[in-house]
């Protein structure tokens, strides 16, 4: 890790919170419509392991906001998503759950919980077949392993030797459920164990969050097969913007707080990379600068058209496919 790249990484992550402050307040403002999953204490995880697994395809949870633009999709595209306006990066019909652009080999926002995880296993299979040299990365939640396509995908993944990453992001809640009352123990790469390498990792810092990624990203594209990475991460808000998160105490989120990504990354900056407040100073300016211009461009742009409403719901050019 050099400076540059840990100055981007927290660029990201302060552009990723404002980011979703933002699309807290137009929610609701009536802006935006429909379920929106917030990210916010969760930067780390969510930057960190983009900017790491550089190449290969990704596929994510419905919490998929700052990932998507850590990935490099435009912060502009990705609000106008979520205000379901046609430069949106799903042209307005997918909002915050649906952000999906194959030019940056993001497939995000699957709304089914756990429903990328097979998808992921295909493309893995395909990458293999096919004989690239990228991989996959699949990013699920806690609540995710409970599912039997979980347990499917290990499965094959370990049989067929696939070069797939499976980063479990575990907040403890699945929705409003605390893990340990849905499985025997905390640690859910226990699961995953008999069938691949497993490790942990502390999700709320990112610079570990970079290396773990980084280097089994190396793993897979090198031929060793599947690899389970466990990441303990803190989300501030509730599931949703219709939970009120009144399941966990102060004291709980007292904790979870004390270790914020965000200023954790900035300590580093400042004490172990050089950087000075003036520097801290002009990143985040820059941040709180592409949210502000995100707002605009998505406050200004135009609705889809009613003439587009069935574009691109069945395949025209399927030969096997009768309309």
């Amino acid at each position: 890790m050099n400076k540059l790249l840990a100055e981007e990484i927290y660029y990201y992550m302060v552009l990723g919170r404002r980011f979703e402050y933002a699309a807290k307040e137009h929610y609701m403002k009536g802006d935006i419509s429909g379920f929106l999953h917030l990210d916010i204490g969760q930067e780390a995880l969510s930057v960190a392991a983009m900017k790491a697994f550089e190449k290969g395809d990704v596929f994510s949870t419905y919490r998929e906001h700052v990932m998507a633009i850590a990935r490099g999709i435009e912060p502009k595209a990705v609000m106008a998503e979520l205000f379901g306006k046609s430069t949106g990066v799903s042209r307005g019909r997918g909002g915050s759950m649906h952000l999906f652009d194959p030019s940056h080999f993001f497939y995000g926002g699957d709304a089914i919980v756990g429903g990328q995880i097979p998808n992921a296993v295909g493309c893995a299979y395909a990458r293999k077949y096919q004989g690239t040299e990228e991989g996959v990365m699949v990013v699920f939640g806690d609540g995710a392993t409970n599912g039997g396509a979980f347990f499917e995908s290990l499965n094959i993944a370990s049989a067929q030797k696939l070069p797939l990453l499976f980063l479990c992001e575990n907040n403890r809640y699945a929705i409003g459920t605390e893990i340990t009352r849905v499985a025997p123990f905390l640690e859910q790469a226990k699961k995953a164990k008999p069938y691949m390498p497993t490790y942990e990792v502390d999700g709320m810092d990112a610079l570990a969050v970079y290396k773990a990624v980084r280097d089994a990203g190396k793993m897979i594209q090198e031929g060793h097969g599947p690899i389970f990475v466990e990441a303990f991460t803190c989300r501030y808000e509730g599931h949703s913007m219709s939970d009120a998160g009144t399941y966990r105490s102060p004291q709980e989120m007292s904790i979870c707080k004390a270790k914020d990504p965000i200023e954790r990354l900035k300590s580093e900056l400042l004490e172990r990379f050089g950087c000075d407040d003036k520097m801290i100073s002009t990143l985040e300016a820059r941040a709180q600068k592409a949210v502000d211009d995100a707002v605009e461009f998505a406050a200004k742009s135009p609705e889809p058209e009613l003439s587009e409403l069935f574009d691109d719901i069945f395949c025209k050019r399927c030969a096997n496919v009768v309309s």
